[in-house]
């Protein structure tokens, strides 16, 4: 920093003239004051891309006029370590207009904001008046599936270091295979795709209830005719036939995300929502679930498809009005919290279990979106091993 520049070797001790002493003092006083300023320009970096991380306390988010969804999934996003050290490590936008428009550098501040303060609940207006900007409209209700990933599509388009892009999309998607077989001939057509969350059904084809989130899961992979209407046209058979369709697991990523399809269309076109019991279990191991035919993977994939539950977003009300909230292990401390808005408060694995459902209480809180995190126990991340 010009530190090193016109200076004279201390041994030498040359006779100075009064002004030029003072011009060295002058000049040492500003290597001083420059020293001092890119020590606060680090120190406020460390603060947003380190120390962030290593603060406990649990915050909350002020409702900004129906935001409960977005807080609930900020809440999610922020309090995942394997995600924020990706967040990390963005590209900080050049120009002041860039990082207003700039959903990961926004989520970067607000975790900072989060972290840093002293207060229980800060105002996530910034992210949201950024989010504005991306058509994410402002004091309504959303669905938590669908903002959950128009919030991860941004965060993804917008994060410029390629390295990032991968290391998101392995902390979230899912890899599925796709088969498409004719049922008069050996015609197959097989296509590989990628999901960000498994809409998993809480009723069957027939409406009955499914009862545990293992049935959920074995129904969402079970193969299905395709008959009548819905026959399709095979090229050995060089006509419409029936086929058998099913998807097979490739690729699960570390984040697992299920969405419980409570919401359900009748036919007056009117939404309706699900809320009978369905139990989810805190540890989930899909190879106990699926059946080797619904899995398209090698051993050694499947030998991580171990997961323990970190997030669960919660919605109480009806399809047309209603609140949500997040449940969430913290990975420091290993104990449940509850944020609902600015309101956070630890709570117990009973609290979270009141997420179930219950048939005749439609106000009450039923989960909607299931956050399951892999177990490492070979490498564990540091700080979470005790959890993990």
């Amino acid at each position: 920093m010009g530190q090193t520049s016109g200076r004279q070797e201390r041994s030498k001790k040359p006779e100075v003239a009064p002004r030029e002493v003072m011009e060295a003092e002058i000049e040492i006083q500003n290597n001083k004051d420059e020293t001092k300023e890119v020590k606060a320009k680090n120190q406020k970096l460390t603060s947003v891309f380190g120390l962030a991380d290593l603060k406990n306390e649990a915050i909350g988010l002020y409702n900004l006029g129906q935001s409960c969804c977005l807080n609930s999934l900020l809440q999610v996003f922020l309090m995942n370590i394997r995600f924020t050290r990706i967040l990390r490590r963005i590209t900080v936008p050049s120009s002041p207009a860039q990082r207003r428009s700039s959903v990961p550098y926004q989520m970067l501040l607000l975790l900072e904001k989060m972290q840093c303060g002293k207060c229980k609940a800060v105002g996530p207006t910034e992210l949201a008046c950024c989010l504005s900007e991306h058509r994410v409209e402002l004091f309504v209700q959303h669905d938590a599936a669908q903002l959950f990933l128009t919030l991860w599509n941004l965060l993804k388009k917008q994060m410029k270091k390629p390295e990032l892009v991968e290391e998101l999309c392995d902390l979230y998607t899912i890899c599925i295979q796709e088969h498409v077989a004719c049922q008069k001939c050996s015609f197959e057509v097989k296509s590989k795709s990628t999901m960000l969350t498994l809409p998993l059904p809480v009723l069957d084809a027939n409406s009955h209830r499914l009862k545990t989130l293992e049935d959920s899961l074995q129904y969402f992979f079970r193969p299905e005719e395709l008959t009548g209407q819905n026959m399709c046209f095979c090229q050995q058979c060089g006509r419409k036939t029936t086929f058998l369709q099913s998807m097979k697991l490739v690729h699960l990523p570390q984040t697992l995300t299920l969405h419980l399809k409570r919401f359900c269309f009748e036919r007056s076109s009117r939404t309706h929502k699900l809320s009978h019991s369905l139990p989810f279990p805190q540890e989930l191991d899909l190879r106990q679930v699926l059946t080797e035919s619904q899995c398209q993977a090698e051993d050694s994939e499947k030998a991580t498809w171990q997961y323990e539950l970190f997030a669960v977003v919660a919605h109480s009300g009806s399809a047309s009005c209603g609140h949500y909230c997040a449940y969430i292990r913290s990975l420091t401390d290993c104990k449940w919290y509850c944020f609902n808005d600015s309101e956070v408060c630890q709570v117990s694995w009973d609290d979270v279990k009141c997420t179930y459902g219950h048939s005749n209480l439609y106000w009450r809180e039923t989960a909607y979106l299931l956050f399951y995190m892999k177990k490492h126990p070979q490498q564990p991340w540091p700080g979470v091993s005790e959890c993990l």
